[in-house]
C-alpha cells in the first residue's frame, strides 16, 4: 500500500513539475524591418534581457525565439541601425521595426570585395571605398582622374592632362614588376578585366580600392597590382530624369620661359663667339603651335525608372574637346543600358548592361612643343611661297606645317556586354552566371603629304607623300558561374561563395601602307594609287603586316566569411587558376588568402565605457597574388623571318627560329602581408584607417642571356628577381564644424612608401646585379642615368657627381678616386648614385565646406621626397646649349646656376648638378556648388557648380609643372625624352538637372 502510494505521489511530482516547465516556455516568433522601406533585415542580433539566450534573424527578417516567464524584454541590434527594445506582453508574435542610425551611416558603405559586397564594417583586409559625390570635378579623358589624391598608396599620373586623347598612369603601393604590366585589375560592374575607357564619370555610383593581398588574391594571376572595382548606377523604383553638361576651358600655366627675338639677338646672335643668326622675324613658337585658351563641353542625360520588381538606367553622353596643341581633338558618343527584373516570388532575377561607345580622334603631335621651346624665334612661320622651310635647330622642322598638314586620326568603337542570372535556391542558398563580352576596335589613320617643305626642298621625287592605315580589334569573352550561401545560428554567421571562372582573349592586327600617290586628297582612302609599295616600283616587303594572337584563362575559386556576434571576423579564400600563357610545366597556380579582424569596441571592457570611442577594429590580412600582365607565346619556341636568299634565280623566305622555348615561364608572385586600424571616435566626428603593408614580389620576369648554343636564341624570357615595397598609409576624415547650417569636413590622405630591388638572379639564371634604365635622348650622347640595382631602391640616379663649375664655364665632377676633374674628363667608372626619382610619400588635403545649398571644395595634393632631372636645363637651359637653338631665359640670369654653364665641351654630358627637388604642394581643385529642391511636377532639383584644376603649384623646381614627370614605373623622375605637353589650368562651368 505504502509502495503504491509513494508512486503514485512520484509521478503527481513529475507531473506538476513537467505542467509547471511547460507553462514556463513559449515560442516567440516575429520578423524584423526597415522602419522606412519596410524591407526585412536579415542578420539582426536578438538577445533575452537579463539572460545569454538569443537568435538572429533570417534571409526574409524572422525569428522564432524561445522565451520564459521570467523573461521580460528583447533587444533587436544591427550595424547601422539603431537597438530597440521591446517589452513582452502576452504576444508570440512581433513586428519589429528598426529605425536607421543616420550618424552612424555617414561613415558606413556597401563596400565591393569581388564577387560581392560587404558592409564596411564587415570588411576584414584593406579596402577603399570612394563614392560618387567624392570624386573630383574635372573634364578628364579617363574618369580615373576624378580619383587622384583620394585614395592612399594609388598614385595617378598624366604627363600630358591637356591632351584630351592622353591616358592617365595608374600604380598601387609601388612598382611591382620590370617587365610585366603595373597597372591594377578593373573590375566593371562584376566583370574582370573592363574597359576604363568605355565609363561616364556621370555612370559612377561608387569605386572600390581593393589594396590588401587578401582581399585582391580572389583575382589570383591579375591581382599582384591591386583591384579597382567600379560600379554603375543602376535603376530603382524612382522614376527621374537627370540632365548633367558642362563647358570647360584650358590656358597654359607653368610654360618654359624661352628667349623672346630681341632676347635672342641679345644674347646669342651678338654673344662673343655667336651662338646664334638673325632671320628677321620676331617669332613666338610656344604661341604658334597652340590653340590658348581652348575649349571644351560634355553633356549627360539620364533616365531611370520603373518598379522594385523591373526598373531601369539608361544614359547617354556627348563630349567634344580640343586640345592646347593645334592638332589634338577628341570626339566621343556613348550610352549604358541597365535592365533589372525580379520575379513575382522572387525565384529568378535577371540582369542585362550594355554599354557602347565611339570615338573619333586626331592626335597630339608632342614633338612640335619641342621645337616650340627649341627653334630660333627669329625663323619665320611663313614666307612668300608658303610655310617656311626650317633646317636648323634640334629637329630641323616647321612645327605649325606639322599641326596643319599631318593628320593623325583614330576611329575608336568599343562595346561592353554582360548578363546575368541569379537563382534563389533557397532563402539562404543562390547561385549566379554572368555573362559577358569586352570588345574594342581601333583604326589608326595617318597621312604627310606632298607638299611638306622638307619633301619639296629635298628634290625628292620617291617616296613623297605616305600614307597608312591600321586596324586593331581586341575580344575579350567571360562566362563566371558562383554559389552563394549564408547561414546565421544565434550569433555566428558564416557566408560561403564558390565558383568557376573562365576568359577568352583574342587581338587582331592588321596594317598598310604606301608612298608616291597621285593626289594628295585621297589622303590613306586609297592605299592601291600609290606607286612605291607594290606598284610600279615593288619596293619594300613590309608594305602590309597582319597578327593574331590569343590566351585563355581558367579558374577555380571559393570564399568564406565568419564572424562571431559581429566583433570577431575571420575571411579565408583560394583560387586556383591556369593560362594558357604560362609554359607546360607551370599551367596552373594557386593563389590563397587570410584575413582576420577583431571589433575592440564592442567588448565588454570597452563598449558604453570609453565615451568617445564609437568604433575600432583591428585588421591583419595576408594573400599571395599574382600577375600574368605580359605578351602571349613567350614560353614557346616561335619562328620567324630571317630575311630572303636567292637561289637558282628564285628568292626563297628564309625563317628560323626566333624565341627560346620555356617550359617553366610561370607569373610573377606577390606576397602580400598588410596590418591596419579602423576607427571612429568623438561621436563620429573623427574616422579613419592606418594601413601598414609589405609586398614581395618574386619570380619578376625579364630577359636573360643563355648560352649560344644550346639555345637558337642568346636571350630567354623567364622569371627571375625579387622586388620588395613597404609603405604605411593614412585616411582620417574629420566633422571640424557640424551645425544645422553649416558644416566643414576635412579629409587627409597620406601613404609612405620604401623600395629595393632584391635581386636578379635565381639558381638556374645569374643576372648582371644591377640594370640601367633611363636613357636621355640626342643630341649628344648623354646616355643612361638611373640604374637599378640589387639593394637599392627603384629609381636611384646613377650618374656623375657635380663638383661645381670651373672658371671657364666647364661642369666639373668627382671621379672614383675622389679627384676632381672636368666632365669630358671622366668615364662611365666614375658615376655614382647621387638621388632618387621615387617620392617617399604622397599625400593630400580635402576641406568641404556647406552652408545651406552652398557647398565648397577645396583639395590640395603633393609629391615629397624626391629628385627630379631638369631636362629643359640640361638642354636648354644653359649659354652652352647647341648653337642657333632657342634657350631658357635662365640660362642668361645670373643669380640661377645654369648660367654658370658656358663650355660646351661638358654640354651633353648628364650629372646631378641638373637634379633638383621635385617636391610640390598644387592647389589640386577648388569646386563651388549651389544645390536647390524644387516643389514642381517638372522638375525637381537642380544644382549649378564651378570648378577649377591646377590652380597654383607650390615648388622649388625650375623645369616647369613637376607633376608632369612621371612617378610610376621602373624609371620615375625622368621623362626619358625632351617631349612636354604644357600643363594647364582648366576652370569648369556646370549644371545639373533632375526632372
Amino acid at each position: 500500500m505504502l509502495k503504491n502510494f509513494l508512486r503514485l505521489f512520484t509521478c503527481l511530482i513529475f507531473i506538476t513539475l513537467g505542467n509547471s516547465t511547460f507553462a514556463q516556455n513559449r515560442a516567440i516568433s516575429g520578423k524584423v524591418i526597415d522602419s522606412t522601406t519596410n524591407d526585412p533585415l536579415p542578420g539582426v542580433t536578438i538577445r533575452v534581457v537579463g539572460a545569454k539566450t538569443g537568435t538572429t534573424t533570417d534571409a526574409n527578417g524572422s525569428f522564432v525565439l524561445s522565451v520564459t516567464t521570467t523573461d521580460q524584454a528583447l533587444t533587436f541590434s544591427s550595424i547601422d541601425y539603431l537597438t530597440k527594445t521591446i517589452q513582452l506582453s502576452n504576444q508570440n508574435t512581433l513586428l519589429v521595426k528598426l529605425a536607421q542610425n543616420v550618424q552612424e551611416l555617414k561613415g558606413v558603405e556597401v563596400v565591393s570585395v569581388g564577387y560581392g559586397t560587404l558592409n564596411k564594417r564587415e570588411v576584414s583586409s584593406a579596402i577603399t571605398h570612394v563614392s560618387a559625390n567624392e570624386l573630383k570635378s574635372v573634364a578628364g579623358n579617363n574618369p580615373l582622374m576624378s580619383l587622384q589624391g583620394k585614395v592612399a598608396g594609388l598614385t595617378i599620373t598624366n604627363t600630358a592632362t591637356a591632351d584630351p586623347n592622353s591616358s592617365p598612369s595608374i600604380q598601387l603601393r609601388g612598382v611591382s614588376s620590370r617587365s610585366a604590366g603595373l597597372g591594377p585589375l578593373y573590375v566593371v560592374n562584376g566583370v574582370p578585366g573592363g574597359n576604363i575607357d568605355n565609363i561616364n564619370q556621370n555612370d559612377i555610383e561608387s569605386i572600390d580600392v581593393l589594396k590588401g593581398g587578401a582581399a585582391s588574391a580572389i583575382y589570383g594571376t591579375r591581382g599582384s597590382n591591386g583591384v579597382i572595382i567600379i560600379t554603375t548606377k543602376k535603376g530603382t523604383g524612382d522614376s527621374k530624369m537627370v540632365y548633367n553638361g558642362y563647358v570647360s576651358i584650358d590656358k597654359i600655366t607653368m610654360a618654359p620661359r624661352v628667349l623672346t627675338a630681341d632676347e635672342f639677338r641679345q644674347y646669342r646672335v651678338h654673344a662673343t663667339p655667336t651662338q646664334g643668326i638673325d632671320y628677321g622675324a620676331n617669332t613666338d613658337w610656344m604661341k604658334a603651335v597652340t590653340r590658348n585658351p581652348t575649349y571644351g563641353q560634355k553633356h549627360t542625360l539620364q533616365l531611370s525608372g520603373g518598379t522594385a520588381n523591373d526598373n531601369y538606367f539608361a544614359s547617354a553622353d556627348y563630349r567634344n574637346a580640343n586640345g592646347i596643341d593645334l592638332r589634338a581633338w577628341k570626339k566621343e558618343y556613348g550610352a549604358r543600358l541597365n535592365l533589372n527584373h525580379i520575379s513575382k516570388n522572387d525565384v529568378y532575377s535577371v540582369s542585362l548592361n550594355v554599354a557602347p561607345r565611339y570615338m573619333k580622334t586626331s592626335n597630339a603631335d608632342q614633338f612640335n612643343f619641342n621645337n616650340a621651346i627649341t627653334l630660333n624665334p627669329t625663323q619665320p612661320v611663313y614666307d612668300s611661297s608658303g610655310f617656311h622651310y626650317l633646317n636648323t635647330g634640334f629637329f630641323a622642322n616647321n612645327p605649325v606645317e606639322n599641326a596643319k598638314l599631318i593628320k593623325s586620326q583614330a576611329e575608336i568603337k568599343e562595346l561592353d556586354m554582360s548578363g546575368s542570372v541569379r537563382v534563389n535556391i533557397l532563402k539562404n542558398l543562390y547561385s549566379t552566371a554572368t555573362i559577358s563580352n569586352i570588345r574594342s576596335s581601333y583604326k589608326n589613320l595617318y597621312f604627310q603629304p606632298s607638299t611638306m617643305t622638307t619633301i619639296v626642298h629635298s628634290g625628292q621625287t620617291t617616296k613623297t607623300n605616305y600614307a597608312s592605315q591600321e586596324q586593331v580589334d581586341n575580344n575579350q569573352q567571360n562566362i563566371e558561374w558562383t554559389v552563394n550561401y549564408a547561414l546565421n545560428l544565434q550569433r555566428h554567421h558564416v557566408k560561403l561563395l564558390g565558383g568557376y571562372s573562365y576568359s577568352y582573349f583574342n587581338y587582331q592586327q592588321f596594317s598598310a601602307n604606301n608612298y608616291d600617290f597621285p593626289f594628295d586628297t585621297f589622303e590613306w582612302n586609297n592605299l592601291g594609287s600609290g606607286t612605291w609599295n607594290g606598284g610600279g616600283q615593288g619596293n619594300g616587303q613590309g608594305a602590309v603586316s597582319s597578327t593574331q594572337n590569343d590566351s585563355r584563362l581558367a579558374a577555380f575559386f571559393g570564399r568564406i566569411n565568419y564572424d562571431f556576434d559581429n566583433k570577431y571576423i575571420i575571411t579565408a579564400s583560394l583560387r586556383h587558376e591556369g593560362s594558357s600563357k604560362f609554359g607546360t610545366d607551370n599551367k596552373w597556380g594557386n593563389f590563397p588568402a587570410v584575413s582576420v579582424a577583431w571589433r575592440i569596441s564592442d567588448e565588454g571592457f570597452l563598449k558604453d565605457k570609453i565615451s568617445w570611442l564609437n568604433d575600432l577594429k583591428l585588421r591583419a590580412d595576408y594573400g599571395i597574388t599574382g600577375n600574368q600582365d605580359f605578351g602571349n607565346y613567350l614560353s614557346l619556341l616561335l619562328y620567324g623571318g630571317y630575311g630572303y636568299f636567292t637561289f637558282n634565280g628564285v628568292t626563297y623566305q628564309v625563317y628560323g627560329p626566333s624565341q627560346n622555348v620555356n617550359p617553366d615561364l610561370s607569373w610573377e608572385k606577390a606576397i602580400n602581408f598588410n596590418a591596419g586600424i579602423d576607427f571612429d571616435i568623438l561621436n563620429n566626428r573623427l574616422s579613419g584607417s592606418v594601413n601598414y603593408y609589405v609586398r614581395t614580389n618574386k619570380d619578376l620576369l625579364g630577359y636573360y642571356n643563355v648560352p649560344l648554343p644550346p639555345n637558337p636564341q642568346s636571350q630567354t624570357f623567364t622569371n627571375v628577381g625579387t622586388m620588395k615595397n613597404s609603405g604605411l598609409e593614412i585616411q582620417l576624415n574629420a566633422q571640424v564644424i557640424r551645425q544645422s547650417d553649416f558644416n566643414y569636413n576635412v579629409s587627409l590622405t597620406t601613404a609612405l612608401n620604401n623600395n629595393k630591388f632584391v635581386s636578379f638572379s635565381n639558381k638556374i639564371y645569374q643576372g648582371s646585379p644591377y640594370l640601367d634604365v633611363a636613357g636621355l635622348p640626342a643630341p649628344g650622347s648623354p646616355g643612361t642615368i638611373q640604374r637599378v640595382q640589387e639593394g637599392h631602391r627603384i629609381g636611384d640616379y646613377y650618374m656623375l657627381k657635380s663638383a661645381g663649375v670651373d672658371k671657364n664655364g666647364a661642369l666639373l665632377v668627382y671621379k672614383k678616386d675622389g679627384t676632381v676633374v672636368t666632365a669630358n674628363n671622366a668615364n662611365a667608372d666614375d658615376k655614382q648614385f647621387v638621388g632618387n626619382g621615387l617620392p617617399k610619400f604622397t599625400g593630400s588635403l580635402g576641406n568641404m565646406f556647406t552652408y545651406r545649398n552652398w557647398d565648397l571644395n577645396i583639395f590640395f595634393r603633393g609629391n615629397f621626397g624626391y629628385k627630379l632631372f631638369n631636362m629643359q636645363a640640361f638642354y636648354i637651359g644653359t649659354p652652352a646649349t647647341q648653337t642657333d637653338a632657342n634657350t631658357l631665359r635662365s640660362a642668361y640670369d645670373a643669380g640661377s646656376k645654369y648660367n654658370k654653364l658656358t663650355s660646351s665641351s661638358t654640354l651633353s654630358l648628364a650629372s646631378d648638378y641638373f637634379l633638383e627637388s621635385g617636391s610640390f604642394v598644387k592647389l589640386d581643385n577648388v569646386t563651388l556648388g549651389y544645390s536647390r529642391k524644387v516643389n514642381s511636377k517638372y522638375l525637381q532639383a537642380f544644382r549649378l557648380y564651378a570648378a577649377a584644376s591646377n590652380l597654383h603649384t607650390f615648388t622649388s623646381f625650375k623645369g616647369g609643372d613637376p607633376d608632369l614627370y612621371p612617378v610610376n614605373g621602373i624609371a620615375p623622375g625622368v621623362q626619358g625624352n625632351l617631349n612636354f605637353y604644357p600643363a594647364t589650368i582648366q576652370f569648369l562651368g556646370g549644371v545639373q538637372v533632375t526632372f
